[in-house]
Formats: C-alpha cells, structure tokens, sequence
C-alpha cells in the first residue's frame, strides 16, 4: 500500500512500535514522472537536508507511491547522503534513485531496534530492490498442550495461543510427522480432538495398533498418563539418554516378570527412539540449541541452507531461495536473509554461519532482544562443528545445482509455450482461470498464477460471484464477470503495466464459449493486446490426455500426449481446478453454518441462541408474528421490532 497523507501526522506503519517516530518528505518533480537520475537525486537530497544524525528506517518511494526500498541506518543523515552520489552506486542503486520521488523516515532508538523494524516492514511491503525471502510458509511445531487433564500432542502452525509447550521449528510438515509418528510409539500419547476424546465408549484404532494409551476410556490412570508426558517432554528437550535408560530397565523388569507382553512393548518403544536418534540428516554432537546457515551462489541465483539444532537433536534442514539477488554481495544477502527470517522464527542461541558478517554484533544485539536472552554468531574454523557446516555447505550447492536444472527445464517449457500460442517471448506470468459451483450455488471464481520459478501462491485470488445480472450456473456469465473485474482492477492499479501484475498468457478452462465470453470482457474494457487460450478436454474427456487449445481466432490446436508443454499446460489447468473446487468448499461449508438471523441488524450470538431456542429454527422466527417475538426470552420490545420489520417490512 502506497504511503498515506496523513494530516494528523500518524504514521502509515500500524504495525511499528509507538516510540518510533515517522514522518514523510517529498520532493516533485513537475513537468513529467518518467524515471531520471536527477530528479530522483533531487529528491534524495530534498529528504536529507532535514535529516538527523539518529538510528532509523527510511523507504524510498515511486512517483505512484509505491515502496522501491526499505533500509536501516546507524545515522540516517550520514546513509541518505551517500544516494545523492550517483556515480559511485552500483547500476542496480542508479536504477532505484532514478524512480524515487518521495521517502519515508522512522526514527528509532537504537540501531538494533531499526534492524527489526527494517525486516518487518521489507516483509510488509515487499519492495523490488530489497532482497526478499520468498518462502512465507510458516514453520511447524510439536505442541504438547496443557489445557486438559490428558494433554494432547499435535502438529502446530501460526499464532502460539493454545496454552501448553510447543517444541521447534521443524524444518518441515514431514520432519514433523516422522518425529510425531515416533513419539506415538515411544510415549503412546493421545493425538485426538477433545471432543473425539470426550465422546468415546471404546478405545479407537491407535490403541489396538500401539500408539495410544487409550486415556480416553480410562486404560491408565492419570498419574500413568502425567508419567509419560513427563517423559516425552524429556525426550523433546534433549533427555532423551535418560528416557532410554528408564525404558531399557522397565523392559528388563518386564522380561523378569515373565510379562512377556509388556516387555515387547518397552522393545518396540525403545526401537522408536533409536530410530529418531539415528535418522538425523546431520550429527547435533555437542550442539544444544543452534541453528545453521551457508549460502551458495551460482548463475545469479542463491540458495541458502538451513539445519534447525533443537535440543541436541537436528529437526530438519530446509533450502532457501531469495529473491532480488542479482548484483547484491553475498554477505548482504545473508544478513539480508537473516533478518527477515527472524521476523517470525524465535531464534536459536547461537547461530553457525559460514561466513563473516558485516555487522554481527548488531546481529546479535537485534535476536537477542527478540529472544529475550543472548543470541551468538559464530564461524566455525574446525572441529565437529566445521564438519557440520561443510555438511551444510555441500547442501547448499546440491540443491542450488537442483534449482537451476529445474529452471533450465522451465525456460525450455516456456519457450514451448511462446512458440506454440505465437508469444512475443517466454511468458514471465500466466494467469489461469477456472469456476467452481453446484447448481449455480456458492459460485466463485479462481485465478492461479506461474512463472519462471513455478506457481506464485500469493497471487492466486478468489472472486465471489455477487452481480445480480450473472444467471446461477450461466458458466460464461460467471467467467466474464471474473474477467471484468479482475482486469477493471488492473487497469485502475498498474494502467501503465510497470508492476509485473499484467498477464502475458490467459488460460481458460473452457472452450469456445468461455473463450468467447471472455474475448468480450477484455474488449469491453478496451484491452485487445493479451494473449488468451481456452483448455478444454478432448472427445475422450482428457482420459487419453489429448487436451485441445482453443485460439481467440477460431483455431483449435492439439499436442502429442506425452510432449512436455502438454504436460506443463495440464499441470497449471489441474492446479487452477483445484483452487477453485476448495475455495468452493470453503465457500460451502461457511454457507452451511450460517442464518438469516446473521443478517439482522443488533442481533448478536446472544440473542440468536435465544430466538433459536424458543421457536427452534430461523425459518419459525422469520414468520413469527411481533407479539410471538416479544414473548421471547431476552427479546425485548425493540429487539423485537428489528426482527420483524427485517423479514416482513421491504
């Protein structure tokens, strides 16, 4: 979002801490906006003349308002000056200065607290000339919850508000699942929903197949049951020697007993421990908590590599991409990098990084005021732990020569596709359009978005099918009316196209007639210049994998079952259908649970229980009389007034 005219003086940065003070300085430049050196120069040295000599985060901003970059500085005085003198930037920084004409400034007070408010704001606005981590995933977590009796153990992504102790990050869903799939077996834990739990009679499957202790139907008592979460929380932060000792004894004493049963229990949750101790990808010898990073670059694109040490144990390693990386030093890129993926993930306290810093002990300063406790960098030079970062480095290059022969593939495919829809050159975005509907009911609309790098799911949007004059079920109507809307909103956002929001192939998923509908969506609104095809299934309904291309101009194209742009056109049509049909059922499943009474003006969960409750469903409250309503309990007079007047007064 474009930074606001605020007249009271409030900052456009919700988001930033009250302490910081922000303010915006612009400099116009009349006459023309076409992108210059001096007149972005000009700006600059506008902005900095009123600048002070204090810590804090500036953003440059495009004559449209949109943020170009975002950077933190010691003394912001000292680091905007250094923009006014063009001629020793790089081509990268000409190219920014060129475009600014206004900037926004927030001072802070500490040069540790303008780091932290420099990533938060790149994650916010997502600037061209920042480097930027693309994966916006969030990291999964074991939390082993505490607000019940027989706590239960669960994978858990996003906010931390259930209350109980959560284990991570994990590098992974899967990392995730293995170790959970493992705790089952060495801890038998629940995993159900309380009221699953509260709801059994009998033990479920888990119990019959020894992942469960079956708490549910009361198979063990509950000071059993706080005796294995107590050792679970063990083993997940690093006792896990101890919970081996513990479980070799019982199994012993079991044998000794002749309960031979039993003693093949404590063997099969002795032999799940074993395998979590010895299926790490890296050895965590001698590490507790830490997390490692080393960064390869080749062919201008860089790949960083993650190891998450939690505990003593190696919880998974993930590869990062970042984006905006060509012509930015290597060191840049991992700070860079590094910041913004403590934005959202606690950070361990010592990191191992394979190279040095620019500022580490400003590194340090800024995550150990987000831990809350002292955070460390370090580069290893030897020993156990050099041994792991050359593992990670060795990663590193493994899964960046991966993703370059993946993208050399791509461009091939995209190639294919220029030649085969007669494109000015391989597409950099293509949007693919798809409805979903029963009967003409919940009807939305889907577009998904690719490129180069694969499908851009923060793109993909949803369209509700509101305008009165689309028929239910009129599946042209429903994808003209997506259409419209969605390049009504482009040509009002981005008219001159310099975003990169502008499609350079259309798919439809359709054929002549949905390709027709849509030809008059764009030619309504005057757009004559995007490429546009329909994928429809062949005479075999797709079962032979003969799809056909419908032309704008009639023609109908067909490829070879097994050529590779077939495949890739399959793929972004599946992925669109997809979209749509779960949009759909979200739509669906939200419609299901809802009434008429949620309409009503005034009438809150309270009262629509009460209304419910005393004529037992919406559909008596709508032709209640008004002397029926104001019997209600908790309804009084005006309460009762609203309702009628909404259902019977139009």
């Amino acid at each position: 979002m474009p930074p606001s005219d605020d007249k009271a003086g409030r900052p456009d940065q919700p988001n930033a801490p009250s302490r910081f003070n922000e303010e915006k300085s612009a400099y116009t430049v009349r006459g023309s906006d076409k992108p210059d050196l001096e007149a972005g120069v000009a700006a600059i040295r506008n902005v900095w003349k009123t600048l002070p000599q204090r810590p804090g985060v500036y953003r440059m901003h495009d004559s449209g308002g949109e943020v170009l970059y975002v950077g933190k500085a010691r003394s912001l005085k000292s680091r905007v000056v250094n923009y006014t003198q063009w001629q020793q930037l790089p081509a990268r920084l000409q190219r920014m200065v060129s475009q600014t004409r206004t900037m926004t400034i927030v001072t802070t007070e500490s040069e540790a607290e303008a780091l932290l408010l420099e990533a938060q704001l790149i994650k916010r606005y997502r600037p061209p000339y920042n480097v930027l981590l693309r994966d916006d995933k969030s990291f999964p977590y074991i939390l082993l919850r505490q607000d019940h009796a027989f706590p239960r153990i669960q994978k858990h992504r996003g906010a931390r508000r259930a209350k109980g102790k959560y284990f991570g990050p994990f590098a992974s869903a899967g990392s995730v699942g293995r170790t959970l799939n493992a705790l089952q077996k060495m801890f038998l834990l629940r995993s159900c929903t309380d009221s699953f739990f509260n709801n059994r009679s009998r033990p479920c499957l888990l119990y019959q197949i020894n992942r469960c202790s079956a708490p549910c139907v009361g198979r063990i008592s509950a000071e059993d049951y706080a005796e294995l979460v107590g050792d679970a929380e063990n083993f997940l932060n690093g006792k896990s020697t101890g919970v081996q000792e513990k479980l070799g004894k019982q199994m012993e004493q079991a044998a000794t007993d002749l309960d031979f049963e039993m003693a093949a229990l404590y063997r099969d949750r002795l032999k799940a421990l074993t395998f979590i101790q010895g299926s790490q990808a890296i050895s965590a010898q001698g590490l507790s908590d830490a997390d490692i990073f080393a960064l390869a670059s080749k062919g201008g694109q860089v790949c960083i590599q993650a190891f998450f040490i939690r505990a003593g144990q190696n919880w998974g390693h993930r590869s990062f991409f970042p984006s905006h990386v060509k012509d930015v030093p290597e060191e840049e890129v991992l700070a860079s990098f590094l910041a913004q993926f403590y934005e959202e993930v606690p950070p361990a306290r010592l990191l191992l990084l394979d190279r040095e810093l620019a500022e580490p002990d400003l590194f340090c300063d800024a995550l150990s005021e987000r831990a809350g406790g002292k955070v460390s960098i370090s580069v290893p030079q030897r020993g156990d732990r050099r041994k792991m970062m050359v593992q990670a480095e060795r990663n590193a290059v493994e899964a960046l020569d991966r993703k370059l022969a993946e993208g050399a593939s791509q461009t091939r495919l995209l190639a294919e596709v220029a030649d085969l829809f007669d494109l000015e050159g391989p597409p950099d975005r293509i949007e693919v359009y798809d409805n979903s509907h029963i009967q003409g009911t919940n009807a939305i609309g889907a577009m998904v978005v690719a490129g180069p790098e694969g499908f851009r799911k923060n793109a993909y949007r949803k369209f509700n099918i509101k305008r009165p004059e689309t028929a239910p079920g009129d599946d042209f109507a429903m994808m003209r009316e997506v259409l419209e809307r969605r390049f009504a909103r482009a040509q009002k956002e981005d008219p001159d196209r310099t975003k990169g929001d502008w499609p350079d192939l259309v798919l439809i998923d359709g054929g002549k007639g949905q390709v027709s509908a849509s030809m008059d969506a764009l030619e309504e609104l005057g757009i004559e210049d995007v490429a546009l095809v329909g994928v429809a299934k062949g005479p075999h309904h797709g079962r032979d994998g003969r799809e056909i291309f419908h032309m704008p101009d009639g023609r109908e194209l067909t490829l070879a079952p097994n050529a590779p742009a077939m495949f890739y056109l399959q793929r972004l049509r599946d992925e669109a259908h997809r979209f749509a049909i779960g949009a759909h059922r979200q739509k669906r499943a939200k419609a299901m649970g809802s009434s008429p009474l949620d309409e009503v003006p005034g009438i809150g969960p309270a009262r629509k229980r009460a209304l419910l409750m005393h004529f037992g469903t919406a559909r008596a409250v709508k032709s209640a009389s008004l002397d029926d309503l104001k019997r209600a309990p908790g309804v009084n007079d005006s309460v009762a007034q609203t309702v009628y007047d909404f259902f019977h007064v139009r």
